[in-house]
């Protein structure tokens, strides 16, 4: 397993509105479609959010994730990752329900708060389709609140479920923040750790940075981790070369960035997908199938969830 490589695809989030492009998994037959297609392309683990299917706007109602969640099911093998980040504006009673109700293989889990900071992303966009929009990409108060005990409440509401978690750092902070619930025993090894650059509010996405996050790890976890990383917007393929280069797994999706390429929209969550794995196998690596990737990760198998 030592060359074995895990992408994760996260296919829509709760950053992006669907005025920013006309490929953004809305409905759920789109969302169902686009996980299924990332994980034919290579992605051993789609990570998932719900929207609403009229407006686009982050829904995170269990009722919302139960038409796609069964779908993917049925065709495909993959590992499925809930959120429990939901949007930022919502609470964190609200964000850990589709987890609770579902019991997957693998929820999300951000260990820190930070400011979040979507306003540059304004200028982009010519016309809204949705008056939701605008007033929610050029808020500049949003705080993601994960206290400490926000962090807690999410690992006690699932603890008996057998679901791990993707950890998400946005910044050398969280890595800390993880460290004291593990001392806690609030968590077993193997931590499944995905450090994030380039989000306004949390660390950037220069070389240095990546490293930085990573010796930190390394310092903190020793070999009780597996480590994948992602990169917002532009950086995403930049910041998937050096994870597998230095021995990580990677992140990919429209959730992280709308783009293929320079001033090029991707078209599916599948085309980054392949874009990944053309980098990870040009450096003389193999991509993880989804049991691979469970075996890599000890996850409780698919069997064992409420999907």
């Amino acid at each position: 397993m030592s060359r074995k490589v895990i992408i994760t695809c996260a296919v829509t989030g709760a950053i992006h509105t669907p005025s920013m492009s006309p490929y953004l998994p809305v409905t759920p037959q789109e969302i169902a479609d686009a996980a299924t297609g990332a994980t034919e392309a290579g992605a051993a683990i789609v990570h998932l959010h719900a929207r609403d299917p009229k407006t686009g706007q982050p829904d995170q109602s269990p009722e919302a994730f139960a038409p796609f969640l069964k779908v993917i099911k049925q065709r495909s093998n993959c590992i499925i990752n809930l959120t429990t980040g939901g949007a930022p504006t919502m609470s964190v009673t609200e964000r850990v329900k589709p987890a609770a109700v579902y019991k997957p293989e693998v929820a999300s889990l951000n260990m820190g708060s930070m400011n979040f900071g979507l306003f540059q992303m304004v200028g982009r966009v010519k016309a809204f389709k949705h008056p939701w929009e605008k007033a929610y990409l050029e808020n500049k108060d949003i705080l993601f609140r994960n206290t400490f005990s926000d962090i807690e409440f999410i690992l006690r509401t699932l603890a008996d479920s057998g679901t791990r978690f993707e950890f998400e750092c946005y910044d050398t902070a969280h890595l800390h923040n993880l460290r004291y619930f593990f001392d806690e025993g609030l968590m077993e090894a193997p931590l499944f750790i995905q450090t994030v650059f380039g989000l306004q509010g949390g660390i950037g996405a220069h070389p240095d940075e990546v490293m930085h996050m990573k010796r930190t790890a390394d310092r903190l976890f020793g070999d009780q981790y597996r480590w994948s990383a992602l990169g917002a917007g532009r950086n995403q393929l930049s910041i998937a070369a050096m994870a597998a280069a230095m021995g990580g797994n990677v992140r990919v999706g429209l959730e992280d960035s709308l783009w293929a390429g320079p001033g090029r929209l991707a078209e599916t969550n599948a085309e980054q997908v392949r874009l990944a794995r053309k980098i990870i196998e040009g450096l003389g690596l193999d991509i993880a199938t989804p049991d691979e990737a469970r075996e890599m990760l000890a996850l409780k198998g698919g069997d064992k969830t409420a999907i």
